[in-house]
């Protein structure tokens, strides 16, 4: 028996697929489907310090090989996570952890305090490709100061697993998660999505009310992968990788070049079922391929 298990800075994961935020709701959304208890960990949908109702519609299209959304965060806000939807998620044996987002310091902050008091709740995930209101919309974390902001303030009031969700609109990613690990993560995770646009050549209009958008799904596979294997030569701690993760295969390459887990985004719109089959694809693999664990396929390219 291949052993699945990842230790992930001190969060232990009975395997190595996770969810991606914003793609498989609260988890409930895909019980129909799976025992979703099989994976190694649930990323909730992005969550902020108070309700969003999100952007105005159409705020998702289709693109080649992906798709771009504009969503906007929609979420009923943090409390209402806290009181209606955490009592029935908290028993799911697995990590179910919560992409927290916020438009100041100050936001990231209080909802971060919020979460932490939430027993079963073994984490969260730093969502810093949010828009900074304060310093004329850009994202937090396009620049290291500003990353290293929100990170050094949240790491003050929380005590749990902190992985830090990283931008891959920036000129040098290495960079930022070195500056995120030196101010407190426990893990990153990359890639957010790349920002993108689409347009109806006959209505001469954006396909998206937002006009850009984030673009995923299989076409951005190579840049995600580039980005993780920098990042792993620049930082000690974990990294979860994903962008284009369609399958075991995929999830395998994202190990190979540096990636202690991964999650699975788009790929969960095509087939609810795919984390589970992937789960299974990588055990197979290291069957195949002479790994007793999964561990051990982090890093393993060979060059």
């Amino acid at each position: 028996m291949v052993d699945l298990n990842i230790d992930l800075n001190g969060l232990q994961l009975k395997n190595p697929v996770m969810t991606a935020s914003g793609t498989f709701g609260y988890g409930e959304e895909f019980m129909d489907f799976f025992d979703i208890a099989r994976l190694g960990g649930v990323l909730v949908k992005g969550t902020t310090l108070n309700h969003r109702e999100g952007n105005p519609y159409p705020r998702m299209a289709e693109t080649p090989k992906g798709m771009l959304n504009a969503v906007g965060l929609q979420n009923k806000g943090v409390q209402y996570f806290a009181d209606t939807i955490y009592p029935r998620i908290k028993d799911i044996k697995t990590n179910m952890l919560v992409n927290v987002s916020g438009s100041t310091v100050d936001e990231y902050v209080e909802t971060a305090k919020v979460v932490n008091s939430l027993e079963n709740i073994p984490g969260i995930e730093l969502n810093i490709s949010c828009p900074n209101v304060k310093e004329g919309g850009m994202a937090f974390g396009t620049s290291c100061p500003s990353a290293v902001a929100v990170v050094t303030a949240v790491r003050k009031v929380y005590d749990k697993h902190l992985m830090v969700k990283l931008s891959p609109n920036v000129t040098d990613i290495a960079e930022i998660a070195k500056a995120v690990e030196d101010n407190g993560a426990d893990s990153v995770s990359l890639i957010n999505t790349l920002l993108g646009m689409a347009i109806n050549a006959k209505t001469r209009r954006p396909l998206l009310s937002t006009i850009t958008g984030g673009l995923s799904g299989p076409a951005v596979k190579p840049i995600a992968l580039r980005m993780v294997w920098q990042v792993a030569q620049a930082v000690k701690i974990p990294i979860v990788g994903m962008g284009g993760i369609m399958n075991a295969t995929d999830a395998i390459e994202f190990m190979l070049a540096g990636a202690s887990a991964i999650q699975v985004g788009t790929a969960n719109f095509v087939d609810p079922m795919v984390t589970v089959k992937i789960v299974e694809g990588i055990e197979k693999y290291c069957e195949e391929n002479g790994f007793e664990s999964a561990s051990e396929l982090i890093g393993a390219m060979e060059v």
